[in-house]
């Protein structure tokens, strides 16, 4: 069993950054895909980021969004750039056992979900 606990969420105005951090607690391994979707009101969830090997961005906010890890922490973050209320929505953090790359961008790609933190951008 794998828990992932997010942090760092809040209220921001547009065009500020924010860092987003996923602490991963228990059989979590360092060859596991981590990855963040988010969720706005009335929206289906949505693949931000993913990593293992490589690193993945959904096209719409590459650029913008930096994914990194740290394995000795057993924590991925997320660096959110340049902000706009449209990014507003709860960012989940995920964890897979597979270490492919042909569906990290699904959510059927992975295991264990966070609980989510919020991030609010206002204009």
């Amino acid at each position: 069993q794998v828990r992932l606990v997010e942090s760092g969420g809040g209220l921001v105005q547009a065009g500020d950054s924010l860092r987003v951090s996923c602490a991963a607690f228990g059989a979590i391994q360092s060859t596991d895909t981590m990855g963040w979707f988010r969720q706005a009101p009335g929206k289906e969830r949505e693949f931000v980021a993913a990593i293992n090997w490589r690193t993945y961005y959904s096209d719409s906010l590459k650029g913008r969004f930096t994914i990194s890890r740290d394995s000795a922490k057993n924590t991925a973050y997320l660096q959110m750039n340049n902000l706009e209320p449209e990014d507003t929505a709860v960012y989940y953090c995920a964890s897979s056992r597979y270490y492919g790359s042909s569906a990290t961008n699904t959510p059927e790609f992975y295991h264990y979900w966070g609980q989510g933190t919020q991030v609010t951008v206002s204009s």
